[in-house]
C-alpha cells in the first residue's frame, strides 16, 4: 500500500466513525456538553472537518470548501477561512450549529477533496517542504497528513465518546 492511500483508507474511516456517531443522533444531543467548557459532538465533527479542509485546500492551492461551497452559511457562520475552531472560547463553540446531515455533508465533501489532493500526489511529494516559517524545521507535506489524520482520529474518537456518555453502554459505535 502506498503512502497516499493509506491516508485516503485512514481518513475514510474517519468518515465512518463520523457516520457512527450521527447515526440516529437526536438533535438536541450534538450540543450536549459532558461539563460547561467541553466541546459538544457538533463542534468536534465540525473542527474536525476544517482542520481536513483548510490543510488539503492549501496543499491542493484551492479555496476551502468552507467558502467555496458555502458551508461556511450552513453554519451561520461568517465567510473567514481561518475560522478550524482553534483556540475557540466557550461562546464560538456555541456558535457552531448544525444538523446531522449538514456535518455529514460538509465532512463527505472535504473528503472528496481529499482524495483529489491524495491522488495527485506521488512518494517524492511527501517529502517536499511546506513555506510555514513559523515552524522550525519546515513541515513536509507528508507531516501535514500525518497531522491531520492525528487530529481527525483524535476528535472523531471525542465525538464518539461523548455519544458514550448520553447514551451509555447501549451504544457501541456500531461494529
Amino acid at each position: 500500500m502506498e503512502a497516499t492511500e493509506l491516508v485516503t483508507d485512514s481518513l475514510g474511516r474517519i468518515q465512518n466513525a463520523i457516520r457512527r456517531v450521527l447515526n440516529d443522533l437526536p438533535e438536541e444531543y450534538l450540543y450536549y456538553r459532558p461539563t460547561a467548557d467541553a466541546n459538544p459532538i457538533c463542534w468536534l465533527i465540525w473542527h474536525l472537518t476544517r482542520v481536513q479542509d483548510h490543510h488539503m485546500s492549501d496543499l491542493l492551492g484551492k479555496e476551502q470548501l468552507w467558502t467555496a461551497d458555502g458551508w461556511h452559511a450552513k453554519f451561520g457562520q461568517a465567510a473567514d477561512i481561518s475560522n478550524t475552531g482553534t483556540r475557540h472560547t466557550v461562546e464560538q463553540v456555541d456558535s457552531i450549529r448544525a444538523d446531522a446531515e449538514t456535518l455529514q455533508g460538509y465532512y463527505d465533501a472535504v473528503y472528496e477533496r481529499s482524495r483529489e489532493v491524495l491522488g495527485s500526489l506521488s512518494a517524492e511529494d511527501l517529502e517536499k517542504e511546506i513555506n510555514e516559517p513559523q515552524y522550525t524545521p519546515l513541515p513536509t507535506i507528508g507531516v501535514r497528513l500525518a497531522s491531520i489524520i492525528s487530529d481527525n482520529t483524535q476528535h472523531a474518537g471525542q465525538a464518539m465518546y461523548v455519544r458514550g456518555l448520553i447514551q451509555g453502554l447501549g451504544w457501541s459505535g456500531g461494529p
